[in-house]
């Protein structure tokens, strides 16, 4: 929604708005931050996680598919002062499994959301960013998700039905319907019948809990094949404060919000501004830097809630040093989530990470980064462990930014294939192929007409992407 800027005192602009003015307004954040806390966030992605072992192999559920090779294990996850979650089975799937998930937030608590940028948008996303915006990010009190329907492109009939599930969750929960967030992931044009919804509220609230993050993980999925979940602790001014949070998407992942939605929260006391310019500062290095195919989806949502039920002092600049350890780990959280939505990319064997250097400026070396990443040709070499670095020579051509062609060169993990423009003279096939087998990858390119460098990762495209894509609705 298009607002006209205020004459008087500006309002605090919309979240998709944000992201694109704070690595200019940022006092010390941005140019300390964003070599060294994107690297050590990239380093201690896994650091914090104590992970749960991972389970034993058994039958598929119906409606279920192998679980991706790429997969990692979910976290052991604490509670988060002040949150309370449930799940419950709406009936959007024909195969029995819970679609629902309800979050609840104390009085007092922050939120703070980075929306899809796509121009269908949907309803529940609609929604999320007019009551933010209003309100601010204050006084949230609950989440609905649903999976199976995304109730996007459905109009006035879609808003209403997002607008009649805040209103039910708001008298139940004692809040306004504005203090309500929802969200929604499934198939596009499908009207939501909210019934569904309100149908199955009291028995969520009769099961709330604090200790129910694995299950809420399960409840988002869509063609998910593992539950997404990251945990951190951090200090701020001496005070152990928690941050958790899920998210779910395997397909229609690309940058400008990679389907994905993530929900993470912490019972850290700090103020829906400083929470927006940090969730909107560290989606840029994270969500969107993913790609598993190119698609943006009309739902992504990434929201961030505050509790304050920590015992910390409040918080209410972003750039307070007192926030120093909790900056980090905040983006290791959102840096593990974004890389398990490519692990778990739809029929993917390959984890890859693909850094271009020096180029004329980071917004050229992104751009150059995102052609390779989501070049089909690319992907299938990968798919077939052939390190057919040509295609990434083409890639980086048509990518349409400066590019010195005869100081090109590109890297595999330790191995050069192309320096200074020429095939490296130390290129060796055989290694080659030995590195292209490994699950994880590493590409480096260096287009030599800079200083500026980008990361992305992405992953490899397979048979079973189209297998996937091709009854997705069947």
């Amino acid at each position: 929604m298009t607002r006209k800027p205020a004459k008087t005192k500006p309002k605090a602009k919309p979240a998709e708005v944000v992201g694109h003015t704070l690595e200019r307004a940022f006092d010390p954040l941005t140019s300390a931050l964003k070599r060294a806390a994107l690297k050590r966030a990239e380093k201690n992605s896994r650091a914090f996680d104590d992970r749960l072992p991972a389970p034993a192999a058994a039958k598929p559920a119906k409606g279920a598919m192998p679980v991706s090779p790429l997969a990692v294990p979910f976290p052991r996850m604490p509670p988060i002062r002040g949150v309370e979650m449930a799940t419950g089975r709406a009936g959007f799937y024909k195969h029995e499994r819970d679609d629902l998930l309800v979050m609840t937030f104390p009085e007092g608590a922050s939120c703070a959301g980075v929306f899809t940028r796509h121009g269908v948008g949907s309803a529940p996303v609609d929604w999320c960013k007019r009551h933010l915006e209003a309100t601010r990010g204050e006084g949230v009190r609950a989440l609905v998700v649903n999976a199976g329907c995304a109730n996007s492109f459905t109009g006035r009939p879609g808003a209403d039905a997002v607008r009649r599930v805040a209103a039910s969750v708001g008298k139940r929960f004692d809040c306004r319907q504005r203090d309500v967030m929802v969200a929604s992931t499934g198939v596009i044009g499908v009207l939501l019948d909210d019934a569904k919804i309100t149908a199955r509220l009291p028995e969520i609230e009769h099961r709330l809990t604090a200790d129910g993050w694995a299950g809420a993980a399960k409840g988002i999925m869509t063609t998910d094949t593992f539950p997404k979940g990251a945990y951190a602790e951090a200090k701020i001014d001496g005070v152990t404060v928690r941050i958790g949070g899920i998210c779910k998407g395997s397909g229609m992942i690309a940058p400008d919000m990679a389907t994905m939605l993530a929900f993470v929260a912490t019972d850290a006391a700090i103020s829906p501004a400083a929470l927006q310019n940090l969730v909107s500062l560290y989606t840029r290095n994270t969500f969107n830097a993913v790609t598993v195919d190119g698609d943006r989806s009309t739902n992504d949502t990434l929201l961030l809630f505050a509790t304050g039920q920590s015992g910390a002092p409040r918080i209410s600049r972003a750039g307070d040093k007192r926030l120093a350890d909790f900056r980090v780990k905040l983006e290791a959280v959102l840096m593990d989530l974004a890389q398990q939505l490519v692990r778990d990319g739809e029929g993917a064997n390959k984890f890859i990470k693909v850094t271009v250097t020096g180029a004329e400026s980071a917004a050229s070396a992104r751009k150059i980064a995102r052609t390779i990443c989501e070049s089909p040709l690319v992907k299938t070499a990968f798919a077939g462990e052939d390190a057919n670095w040509g295609r990434i020579t083409m890639a980086v051509g048509r990518a349409d930014e400066p590019i010195d062609r005869d100081s090109l060169s590109i890297r595999f993990g330790s191995l050069w294939a192309a320096q200074d423009g020429l095939i490296s003279p130390t290129y060796d096939e055989a290694k080659m192929s030995a590195y292209m087998k490994n699950a994880e990858l590493e590409v480096t390119v260096d287009v030599g007409v800079g200083r500026a460098s980008s990361t992305m990762w992405t992953c490899d495209l397979t048979k079973r992407y189209v297998e996937i894509n091709g009854d997705y609705r069947s």
